[in-house]
């Protein structure tokens, strides 16, 4: 089963992946019920260091996000690539997979990851948003998704069904994120 650390712990006690691994983060709006979700897969490791910002990975990264938008979100109607910072994901909507709740609230999620070259930052954790670092494992990719899941359906108080069906979309994607680096060769390893 897949191990799952929270970040900034794990990299004080010096106990993140340098091989590559996955980070899943939350970040919760504080005036509003509007959430984004940002899964990072992550490899060709040169370096992990602590900034200002948070932990910054000079390693080659693909990112998925997941939105959740309150029915009564002012920005609903504008493409979130075009959306300030603290709204901001790098999609269009014709990018996104559109789930309406039963509340008719909106969930999206990425059709595809989108890579990161070079270096990428996961920011301090404030409030109650939240980072962790998934190790690797056959059955990560499933706590990731798992993971959107619970915090849905029991931090945000989703329909379970809703949440479920957020959880089954981003299942599809995953394989297209998880694997970027030469996680494909492990994995190979394991299946004889």
């Amino acid at each position: 089963m897949a191990e799952i650390k929270d970040l900034f712990d794990a990299y004080t006690e010096g106990n993140l992946p340098q091989e590559g691994g996955y980070v899943v983060s939350v970040f919760f709006d504080e005036n509003s019920n509007y959430t984004r979700f940002e899964a990072i897969s992550y490899g060709n490791v040169k370096d992990i260091y602590l900034t200002e910002e948070g932990i910054t990975f000079q390693a080659d990264g693909r990112k998925l996000f997941v939105l959740y938008e309150p029915v009564a979100f002012i920005h609903k109607g504008t493409d979130p690539c075009y959306r300030s910072d603290a709204y901001r994901i790098p999609y269009r909507f014709k990018e996104l997979e559109r789930i309406v709740t039963k509340r008719q609230d909106r969930i999206y999620v990425a059709k595809e990851p989108v890579e990161t070259y070079t270096a990428f930052t996961v920011l301090n954790e404030t409030g109650y948003n939240e980072s962790y670092v998934v190790y690797q494992s056959d059955d990560a990719g499933d706590m990731v998704a798992n993971f959107v899941f619970q915090t849905l359906w029991k931090n945000m108080r989703i329909a379970k069904t809703d949440a479920e069906k957020t959880r089954d979309t981003l299942k599809d994607v995953i394989p297209l994120w998880m694997k970027p680096f030469g996680f494909e060769e492990q994995g190979q390893e394991h299946e004889d």
